[in-house]
């Protein structure tokens, strides 16, 4: 049986875990959070957030405690700015300074422009296996759910004015004499947040006026629907409202001195509340283009994006190998390949199909694949392991037939299915849409229907011909793939021409290009009958 000590601090996540039950204590409830503006696409880069509370929450969870994971989409943050992918920009232009709820979804697929954003993740985080408890912001600020906690806020503004200057120098801190108000409001008559605080009777009455349209206001936070806290505010009260003990952030918020330090003051002499855990994480860039990624910019790739060449497994496990304060890149050239084949290595080490180095590698290896699977922990059923380039040769072999490919390997259980055909569509995806200009030569059509080169022709065509003859009836019964190449070496000896020659007018005769797969195994992914009649044509 595993070391349970060697197994618990093998990962980031479990040391993580192991901190907050340490610093936290025992508790009936863990909750950990995360959560974001939905002022664009919500791209991979948000997705390490969230990524990062599942794989910690996973590792409380298997040492037995209850968690529960937030997901706090802000959708009462003020709309800034046009992002450049979104249509119709003319028309999002004049909700500016609106609140994003307020937005209308111009693709007109959603209710308003935040919900479509939030609609995008919603609906794929199943398939990455991460299941939060979504809370809607504005729907709670309307609700005046958070009016005790800006009550607080309003009654302590020049405490927390002290706090937001902790970590200021003297040139970026608020004089004495400036006036802060940690509400802010949206015009309950132009819908704008370009409004000044004018008055605070010391409860629940907040008066302002609009700098935009000059409406002046006096609303009660128990019952108007117009007030917020601002976000350096708004995060500590949130963290005491729902009991958070566990919140990561991105290294710009992390950073000494910086929102996290400052919320962690305002948390504890305001509302009374120790901050939560917090590690930092790291930007995902794309590869090849500089500077993060940006949702106001437009430069994303999205969670839909990176499924579609990423099987949800090998996703999951890019965060989890990686260092959540490590930055890397995520791309879809050929790095493509290289990830599938660490994370079958991986597999084959957690499966015991592949001996590691030593048990400590073998412990992080297999905590690193339980933590990629969509269910946490080992799957049920040991997958199918096809390699990803060799997955793509037999799906372009079989004209990008799933099934049919499935079924030509012969050996796959009925529970393999679901994780392979899913592993197919990526692969099949990545060949079709990526390679063509990262990897041509990984692309191919095979010739079919009696189509053949006209280059061939004399001693190597008879050479062809003896491989169709000779090889391709037997091609099932090579011991190794050696063998098989040992025969078309003899076959080119014998006719008089280089090994080579050879190889190249097999590459013509099969898919019109000098290279390609290697021919062996090319040969059984073809198989003896489709072989002998693309073959046929080159009889002498």
């Amino acid at each position: 049986m595993e070391n349970e000590t060697e197994r618990n601090l093998c990962h980031w996540a479990d040391r993580m875990a192991s901190k907050i039950i340490a610093e936290k204590g025992s508790l009936d409830t863990y909750t950990c959070a995360s959560g974001i503006t939905p002022s664009g696409t919500v791209h991979i880069g948000n997705f390490r957030e969230i990524i990062t509370v599942d794989l910690v929450a996973r590792a409380l969870r298997d040492r037995g405690k209850n968690v529960r994971f937030i997901y706090s989409w802000d959708d009462y943050d003020v709309f800034r700015k046009v992002p450049a992918n979104m249509p119709a920009p003319e028309l999002l232009e004049k909700y500016l300074r609106f609140p994003i709820t307020m937005v209308p979804d111009t693709s007109g697929r959603n209710e308003n422009y935040a919900r479509h954003h939030e609609a995008d993740i919603e609906s794929q985080l199943p398939r990455v296996g991460i299941r939060p408890e979504f809370l809607y912001q504005s729907q709670r600020y309307r609700a005046n759910r958070y009016a005790e906690g800006m009550k607080k806020a309003l009654q302590n503004r020049q405490l927390i004015k002290q706090c937001l200057n902790e970590y200021r120098d003297e040139q970026h801190k608020m004089k004495d004499e400036d006036e802060y108000w940690p509400v802010a409001a949206f015009c309950c008559n132009c819908n704008k947040d370009e409004t000044e605080i004018t008055g605070y009777d010391g409860e629940y009455g907040v008066s302002y006026r609009c700098k935009s349209c000059g409406h002046e206001e006096s609303g009660d936070l128990r019952t108007s629907k117009e007030f917020k806290l601002g976000w350096r505010v708004d995060w500590p009260m949130r963290w005491s409202e729902e009991k958070v003990v566990f919140e990561p952030g991105g290294k710009d918020h992390i950073s000494p001195g910086g929102s996290y330090d400052t919320a962690k003051l305002v948390s504890k002499k305001v509302y009374g509340w120790d901050a939560p855990v917090t590690m930092k994480y790291d930007f995902v860039k794309l590869k090849g283009v500089p500077g993060k990624m940006s949702s106001s910019k437009g430069k994303v790739i999205s969670l839909v994006d990176a499924l579609e060449a990423y099987q949800a497994e090998v996703l999951r496990y890019i965060f989890a190998v990686n260092k959540a304060d490590h930055e890397f890149s995520i791309s879809f050239d050929l790095d493509v390949v290289t990830l599938y084949e660490a994370y079958d290595k991986t597999e084959r080490i957690a499966w015991g199909d592949e001996k590691a180095k030593s048990e400590d590698l073998f412990l992080k290896e297999k905590r690193i694949y339980e933590l990629s699977q969509i269910e946490s922990g080992m799957p049920a059923v040991k997958p199918y392991q096809i390699g990803f380039r060799l997955l793509t040769t037999l799906l372009q072999t079989y004209s990008g037939d799933i099934e049919a490919a499935i079924s030509s390997l012969g050996d796959v259980q009925e529970a393999q299915k679901e994780t392979l055909r899913r592993r197919c569509a990526c692969a099949w995806y990545w060949i079709t849409e990526c390679a063509p200009e990262c990897a041509s030569d990984f692309c191919f059509t095979l010739r079919e229907n009696g189509a053949r080169s006209e280059s061939i022709t004399g001693a190597v065509q008879k050479a062809v011909n003896r491989v169709r003859t000779e090889i391709a009836p037997r091609i099932g019964s090579f011991p190794t793939d050696k063998d098989c190449q040992q025969e078309m070496y003899r076959i080119a000896s014998e006719t008089g021409i280089e090994p080579k020659e050879l190889f190249t007018a097999l590459y013509q005769a099969l898919i019109g290009k000098d290279q390609g797969p290697r021919l062996a195994s090319f040969f059984r992914i073809i198989g003896k009958e489709r072989l002998d009649k693309i073959l046929k044509a080159y009889g002498l």
